[in-house]
């Protein structure tokens, strides 16, 4: 379990990235950048945080789509070391959830340490310039759903994509940390 010790900086530009899709074409930033904003998040398929709110994961990100707001999952965790997040896994996965988004493999890992990012669930809300505006929580929930819980997530990328800056208060992601690749 871990905590984001600090947050980026807000407005700064997401990093881009080339990453193969469960079909195994090649899927860019570009390609899922969303009118009025962009999510870009960093999950993987065994972490109890994940697998607790996946459902709510997928009901804002359909929410979100809807509301021209780019929706990405990417899966960058070492899944030689842990099996439950290999592409065949994420294939299930995603099937079993239903992902109205791409979900996408980092197995270099290049592209977590781009974000910076330490955990999953990690959440990334950048607005319709691409500009970091949203570094948070999905919802108050963790290895329990939170019935009822304020939707910070979907809340904060409606206030990106209406006014273009996020909530002053943001809380950080709590999760698994990633499972980084031994040098």
């Amino acid at each position: 379990m871990s905590t984001l010790p600090s947050l980026p900086e807000f407005g700064s530009r997401a990093p881009d990235f080339a990453l193969p899709g469960l079909d195994g074409s090649i899927v860019r930033l570009a390609d899922i950048r969303g009118e009025h904003g962009t999510v870009v998040m960093f999950i993987c398929n065994h972490c109890p945080y994940v697998r607790s709110v996946i459902g709510r994961i997928v009901e804002d990100s359909r929410a979100l789509t809807a509301e021209g707001i780019g929706v990405v999952a990417i899966m960058s965790n070492d899944y030689r070391a842990y099996p439950a997040d290999a592409p065949d896994r994420m294939r299930a996965f995603a099937a079993e959830h239903g992902f109205p988004f791409p979900y996408l493999l980092d197995e270099t890992q290049m592209v977590a340490r781009a974000y910076e990012a330490v955990c999953t669930p990690d959440f990334f809300g950048y607005d319709a310039d691409l500009a970091l505006r949203y570094r948070g929580r999905l919802d108050a929930s963790k290895t329990t759903p939170v019935p009822n819980a304020r939707r910070d997530l979907l809340e904060a990328m409606r206030q990106v994509a209406a006014a273009g800056q996020g909530p002053a208060e943001q809380i950080p992601s709590m999760g698994c940390s990633i499972k980084w690749r031994a040098a």
